[in-house]
């Protein structure tokens, strides 16, 4: 004697509990991506190694982005990791590069810092010239800027910045970080010879 067979609920083609099942895992794993990704973006995540500990993170809390008046700090992933999700991703993948680097043992001194620091530097210069310095604008934009808490000659200049196409890591090098800035113009100057 053959049971009645029961009805299969489907969705999709594919039995309700198979569908329920890899929509559960997709709420996992992303639950869990997401998590890692805001892990990484923390300032103890950044400054837990100490080649950036002892060196730029010394020099970040000397700064307006550390401590101003009005308590809004910026921490190292506001600056160097873009918020839209696209470009977040793209920016976690080159830091794996970082991470190599890191291993190899490339800058894992103070004098192995500071003797990649230019190069360093101008990548992320270059990041910031080409993105129109997003990071910079997501707290910071023209129009919100205060004519009477600025120098007038401040203001002139930034009143004319975005039509002369200038962005703020154009005139802003050394506001986070030790300015290097004159190591840059000399290395320009030497290049163009």
């Amino acid at each position: 004697m053959r049971l009645p067979r029961l009805p299969r609920w489907m969705l999709l083609g594919a039995p309700l509990g198979a569908a329920a099942a890899f929509f559960i895992a997709g709420i996992i794993f992303w639950g869990g991506f997401n998590t890692a990704m805001e892990a990484t973006n923390t300032l103890s995540f950044c400054i837990s190694c100490h080649e950036m500990k002892d060196t730029v993170y010394k020099e970040y809390v000397g700064t307006v982005h550390y401590a101003n008046r009005s308590g809004v700090r910026a921490v190292c992933s506001d600056c160097h990791v873009p918020h839209p999700w696209v470009y977040k991703i793209i920016r976690k993948i080159q830091a794996s590069g970082e991470l190599y680097h890191k291993v190899m043992g490339s800058v894992d001194t103070p004098e192995k810092f500071e003797a990649k620091r230019l190069e360093l530097a101008k990548r992320v210069w270059s990041t910031m010239r080409s993105t129109g310095s997003r990071e910079c604008r997501n707290c910071h934009s023209f129009e919100a800027m205060s004519k009477d808490a600025q120098k007038n000659t401040a203001w002139r200049r930034h009143s004319s910045a975005d039509e002369k196409g200038k962005t703020c890591i154009d005139c802003h090098k050394g506001i986070a970080h030790k300015d290097i800035s004159s190591l840059y113009e000399e290395d320009e100057a030497g290049a163009a010879k």
